[in-house]
C-alpha cells in the first residue's frame, strides 16, 4: 500500500475523507464540499447520529460536488482531545472503512480542529501511520481466499498544507511501523517455522542496520554456566540460543540500556504438560523477545541516539526423555539455586540467566524486561493493560508516561518481602513458584528480582494479556507487538532528551 502527502487534490478520486469538528461542525474541506453540494453533508448529518464525536464516521455515497464516489465525514470532537495516539486510530479506523467497502484509493483531507495542540504535519504523519498499523496482514501461509475478505486499498494521499514537512515528519515514524510488523511477522510465525535458531537468524538481520548481533549457543553458555535457561530446553531437539543486539547511538562511555525478552519459541509446559486445549497459542510465548527485536529495529531504523542493548533467551520447552523434572534443582549463572516445582514455569528460568550475563558482560544503567510470563497477569487485568513490576519510582513513572502516549498501557503491580517468602525451598536458594494458587504474577517478579544486582533500576513488564489480541483501531487480530512503540517512546522521552 502506497502512501503520499500531497498540499492539494483538486480530482480525488475512490474513497474521500473530510474532517468534521464537534457539534456537527464541518472543517475547511467538508463545509466545501458540503457548499458544492447543496447541503448533502448537512442533511445526512441530521439524518443520523453522527454528531463530531472523535472517531465517528458517516459514509455516503457519491454526493453532487465532487469526483469522489465515496465521502467519508470524520468525527475530530473539539480538537482539544486530539492525541498522536487518538490521530492514529483516525487512520487506521479509515482504513479499515474503506477496505470494508471495497475501495482501492483512500484521500483524507487533514484540516487542523481549534484546540488541536498537534501541528498539521504531525497530525497528518500520525494519521498516515495509524493507516500503516492497520494495513499489516499476516498471510504468507494462505494458497485461496475469498474475494470479498482480501483487502481492496492500494493507496492513502494525505492532503495537508505543508506536505513536505509531514512527509518527513511519517518518514522517521515509518521506522516504527516497520519494527512493529517485524515483531508481528515473528510472534505470527508458526512453531514449526520459527524456533531458537530461525528466530535468532532474523535478528541478525538487523546487522544491516548498524546493529552488532552475537549469537550465543549451548557450548558458550554452558561454559557461561547458565544452567537455568539451559535446563528448559533441554528436552528439545533445537538448540537454545542466546542473542545480544547492541546499538550504540549514544555518547561514547555511557552506560547503555538493557531489553531483555523472554523467548520460549513454543511452550508445551514440559513434562507439567499444559493441557491441550489452547496449546496452539503458545507459539507466541516468545512475545517478550520478539518485541525487543522489533524495538531494536525501530531504534536503529531511525538512529535512535542512545546506547541500547537488546537480549533475548530463545528455547523450546519440550516433554522428551531428557527434559526437565519437577523436583530437579538447577544452579543458575548467578551462583543461586533454583529447585524446580513446575517445568512449566520456565520463563523465569530463562530471563534470570539472560539478566545475569547482561548485568556481568555490560553493566546496563537499568533493565527494562518483557515476558508472556504468567496467566495470572490476565487474571488480574485482562488484556486491556500490561501488569509492571519495578523496583525504581521515577523508572516506573517514565514508562507509564511512555506507555500512555502510545497506547501500550501498563498497571504498575506490587512488590514485597511477604511474597518474596513464598518463593522459599526447603532444599535450594529458592522454589520457581510460589505456594498455590495465590499471587502468581507478583511472585514470578519475586522470583526475577532476586537477580537484579547494585539496587540497579529495573522493571519487569508481563504482556501475557497483551501480546495477542482481538484487534483494535491501528492493530488487526493476531499478533499486537505491544512493547515495540513502549520502548521507543521511553528512549526518545528520557535518553534522547
Amino acid at each position: 500500500m502506497q502512501i503520499a502527502f500531497v498540499d492539494s487534490a483538486a480530482k480525488p478520486q475512490g474513497c474521500l475523507a473530510v474532517f468534521v469538528a464537534a457539534d456537527k461542525k464541518p472543517l475547511a474541506a467538508a463545509a466545501a464540499l458540503d457548499k458544492a453540494a447543496g447541503g448533502a453533508l448537512k442533511r445526512a448529518m441530521d439524518a443520523s447520529r453522527f454528531v463530531g464525536k472523535p472517531g465517528q464516521t458517516l459514509a455516503i455515497m457519491a454526493p453532487q460536488g465532487t469526483t469522489a464516489t465515496r465521502v467519508v465525514l470524520t468525527g475530530v470532537g473539539d480538537g482539544k482531545g486530539l492525541t498522536t495516539r487518538s490521530a492514529e486510530g483516525l487512520g487506521g479506523a479509515l482504513l479499515g472503512d474503506a477496505n470494508a467497502a471495497g475501495q482501492t484509493s483512500l484521500t483524507v483531507v487533514v484540516d487542523l480542529p481549534a484546540g488541536c495542540t498537534l501541528g498539521a504535519a504531525d497530525l497528518a504523519a500520525r494519521v498516515a501511520l495509524g493507516a500503516r498499523l492497520r494495513s499489516y496482514r499476516f498471510d504468507r501461509y494462505r494458497t485461496k481466499e475469498k474475494p470479498e475478505v482480501k483487502p481492496t486499498l492500494k493507496s492513502v494521499t494525505i492532503v495537508v498544507a505543508g506536505a513536505a514537512a509531514a512527509k518527513k515528519a511519517f518518514t522517521v515514524l515509518e521506522q516504527v511501523a516497520e519494527g512493529v510488523f517485524l515483531t508481528r511477522d515473528l510472534v505470527s510465525e508458526p512453531p514449526n517455522v520459527l524456533y531458537p535458531a530461525s528466530m535468532a537468524a532474523r535478528a541478525r538481520a538487523l546487522t544491516k542496520l548498524g546493529v552488532k548481533v552475537e549469537v550465543l549457543g549451548e557450548a558458550a553458555m554452558t561454559k557461561l554456566g547458565m544452567g537455568a535457561l539451559l535446563g528448559v530446553g533441554q528436552g528439545s531437539r533445537r538448540e537454545s540460543q542466546m542473542v545480544v543486539m547492541r546499538w550504540d547511538g549514544g555518547k561514547r562511555g555511557q552506560k547503555p540500556l538493557a531489553l531483555i525478552g523472554k523467548g520460549v519459541c513454543f511452550d508445551t509446559g514440559g513434562i507439567s504438560l499444559k493441557p491441550a486445549g489452547g496449546m496452539e497459542d503458545m507459539k507466541w510465548d516468545m512475545g517478550g523477545a520478539g518485541a525487543v527485536i522489533g524495538a531494536m529495529r525501530v531504534l536503529a531504523g531511525r538512529k535512535a541516539k542512545a546506547n541500547v542493548i537488546g537480549f533475548v533467551g530463545l528455547v523450546e520447552n519440550m516433554p522428551d526423555g531428557n527434559a526437565q523434572r519437577p523436583g530437579d534443582v538447577v544452579t543458575t549463572m548467578s551462583g543461586q539455586t533454583v529447585e524446580v516445582i513446575n517445568t512449566d514455569a520456565e520463563g523465569r528460568l530463562v530471563l534470570c540467566d539472560v539478566m545475569t550475563y547482561a548485568q556481568e558482560k555490560h553493566d546496563p544503567a537499568a533493565m527494562i524486561e518483557f515476558s508472556t510470563l504468567t496467566g495470572a497477569i490476565i487474571v488480574a487485568l485482562g488484556h486491556e493493560r500490561a501488569g509492571l513490576f519495578c523496583n525504581n519510582t521515577a523508572l516506573a513513572t517514565q514508562l507509564r508516561d511512555a506507555g500512555a502516549t502510545v497506547g501500550d498501557k501498563l498497571w504498575r503491580m506490587p512488590l514485597g518481602a511477604a511474597y518474596d517468602k513464598l518463593l522459599d525451598s526447603e532444599i535450594a536458594d529458592m522454589r520457581n513458584v510460589g505456594g498455590g494458587r495465590d499471587a502468581g504474577s507478583i511472585s514470578a517478579a519475586q522470583f526475577l528480582q532476586r537477580f537484579v544486582t547494585n539496587e540497579r533500576p529495573w522493571a519487569h513488564i508481563d504482556i501475557a494479556g497483551t501480546a495477542w489480541g482481538k484487534g483494535d483501531d491501528v492493530t488487526p487480530k493476531g499478533a499486537t507487538a505491544y512493547g515495540v512503540r513502549l520502548v521507543d517512546q521511553f528512549v526518545a522521552d528520557t535518553l534522547e532528551k
